[in-house]
């Protein structure tokens, strides 16, 4: 039982990516066949549980947890009313990376951010339509790229990308800014 709730963790943290078997077996310290043995039983669980929302589905060498079809609508409609909330500060670097460096990969964009993974951020931004897949890089592991949308755009009051403020004059009035910093001060 134990091993069943921490393959569904890592599932639900790794998302649309999924996880290979590899991978599980590393993580969990736990013999492939039994990983294996587990999973094929999660699957036919919540298949069978008509009151789970979720399951689990194999995809090439990865296995993705998913919310069943029964319940597209009903999430359409939430993250359709979710889209009219602020983005998170994680959202808009995220945003940021990708308007200004795209077509970008999500390890270029945890390079630049400084963090490990980036995956829960973008699938938000993709759910909100903020930004969608653009190809597959030319890379090792074919990492997929990547860019902004029109609802981006139109999120940001923006005709083009063009209307983008200009990155080296933004760098520009930072560093001509003094920086004054009294640690003691009450103000």
């Amino acid at each position: 039982m134990q091993l069943d709730q921490e393959i569904i963790a890592i599932l639900y943290t790794a998302g649309e990516q999924g996880v290979d078997l590899a991978s599980l077996t590393e993580v969990l310290q736990t013999d492939s066949a039994a990983i294996r043995q587990h999973l094929e039983q999660l699957q036919q669980q919540l298949a069978n549980d008509n009151t789970a929302a979720l399951s689990i589905q194999q995809y090439g060498k990865y296995y993705k947890l998913l919310t069943k079809p029964q319940y597209q609508s009903l999430v359409i409609k939430f993250l359709k009313n979710e889209q009219a909330t602020n983005l998170s500060q994680a959202a808009l670097e995220v945003l940021a990376i990708v308007a200004y460096r795209q077509p970008i990969t999500r390890i270029e964009i945890d390079t630049i951010r400084g963090v490990k993974n980036s995956s829960g951020t973008i699938q938000t931004l993709q759910a909100r339509q903020m930004i969608k897949t653009k190809g597959r890089k030319e890379a090792p592991g074919r990492p997929i790229m990547y860019a902004t949308t029109e609802e981006f755009l139109d999120y940001f009051g923006l005709r083009s990308l063009a209307d983008l403020p200009d990155l080296q004059e933004f760098e520009n009035r930072i560093q001509e800014q003094p920086v004054n910093l009294d640690l003691f001060s009450e103000n």
